[in-house]
């Protein structure tokens, strides 16, 4: 299993760290453009489109921000660490769901396991922290039993 968990967090950091770089692409294309349009026009229509472009950019910027803290996370996991106790980078496996506690991202398979990654922020990920093999706990209605912490 431990062989799933290098895969898991080999795919989340790869798919991150593309998120990555398209939305470098997207800010450097919109300063360059930024910089074209500055060179060749004036008037009110000119400040319009510069600062519908700032504001792009400032979205832009938002989000490369998440994508690089979701790095970070993802960057301090050592997918060969074990313990009973879960704590961020745990696979866990609970009422036939796999668990990867790192960052909230999208649901992934790998090797035919459906993954789903969050957040020790999150309500389940908080409920998971601390808990191990064989342990219950209830988020709302839903109980969840832990089978196995890998």
């Amino acid at each position: 299993m431990q062989d799933l968990k290098h895969k898991i967090l080999s795919y989340y950091k790869q798919q991150t760290q593309d998120r990555i770089d398209a939305f470098r692409d997207m800010i450097a294309a919109l300063t360059e453009g930024a910089a074209n349009d500055a060179k060749g026009s004036a008037g009110d229509k000119h400040e319009t489109t510069l600062s519908m472009m700032h504001l792009e950019q400032e979205k832009l910027n938002a989000k490369l921000a998440e994508f690089l803290e979701q790095k970070r996370v993802l960057d301090k996991i050592n997918p060969d660490a074990t313990g009973e106790r879960i704590s961020i980078g745990s696979l866990v496996q609970a009422n036939n769901m796999y668990l990867f506690l790192s960052a909230a991202l999208p649901k992934i398979t790998v090797d035919g396991i459906t993954v789903i990654a969050l957040s020790p922020q999150s309500p389940l990920g908080s409920a998971l922290i601390g808990k191990q093999k064989g342990d219950t706990f209830k988020i709302g209605t839903s109980g969840y039993v832990i089978e196995a912490v890998l």
